[in-house]
């Protein structure tokens, strides 16, 4: 069947809407028509020059839908049932197997490669070209995504708008799920969250329902701060005009912080979340880190440590419906960081959210 897609043609190139070609679901596969679809900085991953991703490229892994077809052996979903895709997992290596599917030992493959395992891949253009698709297991900047039974989870209740729950299954699952599974923050702790971005603040929202007593925001712009402050966060510090953020950190948290996150992957942002701990704390890391980081051996001796986090550590079939239901609560307001565009807006909203202008930019296609 033809759908349309949002193709970006090269890694300088800006984004082209083409009609292209989805095939029928193979055995295990699901077929979702799209009606959001979330844009993630992990999509711009395929901008960095020499990146060993196929291009042209369909790339989107924030989507969720409405299911059309099922392929042989699919019991977990039917046709017409409403879904939020995640990422793409074998089910089969030792970490899938207990129950860690985000550190499975395929995820570039499965997530990366713009094909099938076997190479093939259920996109093509309309002239029977190849397609980089099968983006984390998706590929949902388009009208119609080929998923796995694996990697949709279904949406079981009806008070919510599906067509911005797709970010929970990637950038809002691994904020959350970085503060509430990787941290296990306890009620009356102490958090920073560094970077208020997407990510970051689905963080804040989840140190507010873990029960935290000091949520600190750090960040370089005011406007992220006082949605920071909104959403959960007890204090903010703009990193551009304080001039020590470690100092300003140790003042908010009474000498140092139990737990933080670091969403921004800049060494000198990191070690000074790691400065900033208390004896005992934990830094995760869920952002790209781009160099290198050096530590004083030293200063882990009073029990500090840090640890890089893929997803939340999260399960989706099981995080994200608890999501779900925190957002139908209001305990979770995804709605105040999100802003809708047309698919042929994409390379606006890219720009939107280089700038800071946009928290999260979502596709929709009603």
């Amino acid at each position: 069947m033809k759908i349309t897609a949002a193709v970006l043609p090269s890694p300088d190139a800006p984004f082209e809407i083409r009609e292209l070609e989805i095939a029928d679901p193979r055995p295990g596969e699901v077929l979702v028509r799209i009606v959001g679809a979330g844009m993630c900085h992990t999509d711009l991953l395929a901008r960095i020059p020499g990146a060993p991703f196929p291009m042209p490229v369909v790339l989107g892994h924030e989507g969720s839908g409405i299911v059309e077809k099922v392929g042989d052996g699919v019991t977990k979903v039917a046709p017409g049932d409403k879904v939020v895709l995640s990422y793409a997992s074998c089910g089969r290596c030792n970490n899938c197997e207990t129950g860690l599917p985000q550190y499975c030992e395929l995820f570039g493959a499965l997530n990366f490669m713009g094909s099938r395992l076997d190479g093939s891949a259920p996109v093509s253009g309309t002239d029977g070209g190849k397609m980089g698709c099968c983006w984390f297991g998706q590929s949902s900047f388009a009208s119609h995504a080929m998923a796995n039974e694996r990697n949709v989870v279904k949406v079981t209740v009806d008070d919510v708008n599906l067509e911005i729950l797709g970010p929970l299954g990637c950038g809002f699952q691994t904020g959350a799920g970085a503060v509430l599974n990787s941290l296990a923050a306890r009620p009356g702790s102490s958090i920073v969250i560094y970077g208020a971005g997407a990510v970051g603040l689905a963080g804040v929202m989840a140190a507010k329902i873990a029960g935290c007593s000091t949520i600190v925001a750090v960040d370089l712009h005011d406007n992220r701060l006082a949605l920071a402050k909104e959403v959960g966060a007890t204090h903010t510090i703009n990193a551009k005009t304080t001039a020590d953020v470690t100092a300003a950190v140790r003042d908010f948290t009474g000498g140092g912080s139990q737990y933080a996150l670091d969403t921004t992957g800049v060494p000198a942002v990191i070690r000074g979340a790691v400065d900033a701990l208390r004896a005992t704390g934990t830094c995760v890391i869920v952002g790209v880190v781009m160099g290198d980081i050096s530590f004083s051996a030293s200063g882990f001796l009073d029990g500090k440590s840090v640890h890089g986090v893929i997803e939340g550590d999260a399960y989706p079939a099981d995080f994200i419906p608890k999501l779900i239901e925190w957002h139908r609560r209001g305990m979770f307001p995804i709605e105040k960081l999100v802003k809708t565009y047309r698919l042929d807006q994409i390379n606006e909203a890219q720009h939107d959210s280089e700038s800071g202008a946009t928290i999260k930019p979502i596709f929709v296609f009603s």
